[in-house]
């Protein structure tokens, strides 16, 4: 592992998220952001760099494309311990991701709402959050990954001990509650379409 660098954060549950983003950008963190999350760490005077202008690819489809794209999960999925992923990864001038901050569009509270349409319910299913986090929970050895406003301090103290890296076991405990968490969140939606 090496320092975090660069952070992705885009989250629907903005509980601490400003002050993590803080945390990040005093340690010397690029942050990069999309569309809500963005709006809210530049209010609080965080330095973001927008996912479309990283990409130099805009957000479209009314936001249901913002962060599939190879700049995106090419910084996030290579391998930093194997020499042709970091050659091609120059080779393409694509940037290491190294900490991915998401949560997901609250796609059990939308559906438990008695006057929810389907089309409602169905543009509450997260797709580009799932595919960051297991992406980043896939390559847990080189990314730290947060779905939980709960570890943000836990990451800050052990960046702030470690000279801006986590510890691996930490990597490894956080690349858990991805797969837990999506492991939940498809079987809400598929419990939900089964009662169609």
């Amino acid at each position: 592992m090496r320092m975090i660098q660069r952070a992705l954060i885009s989250v629907t549950d903005k509980t601490g998220v400003l002050d993590f983003a803080k945390e990040l950008a005093g340690l010397g963190v690029e942050i990069l952001s999309t569309g809500g999350t963005a709006k809210a760490l530049t209010a609080g005077g965080i330095k973001v760099v927008e996912v479309a202008e990283f990409t130099g690819f805009p957000e479209m489809l009314d936001g249901r494309v913002k962060t599939l794209h190879p700049k995106i999960h090419a910084g996030i999925l290579f391998r930093r311990d194997v020499k042709d992923h970091v050659a091609q990864m120059v080779k393409h001038h694509l940037a290491p991701i190294d900490l991915v901050c998401v949560n997901l569009y609250a796609f059990e509270a939308a559906v438990a709402k008695p006057e929810v349409t389907l089309e409602e319910a169905i543009e509450n299913i997260d797709i580009g959050g799932p595919t960051l986090l297991r992406a980043a929970a896939k390559n847990y050895t080189s990314v730290t990954v947060v779905v939980d406003p709960a570890d943000y301090p836990k990451i800050i103290q052990e960046m702030k001990e470690l000279n801006g890296e986590t510890r691996p076991a930490t990597r490894l405990e956080l690349a858990r509650k991805v797969f837990t968490l999506t492991h939940q969140y498809d079987g809400a939606i598929s419990r939900y379409l089964a009662r169609l």
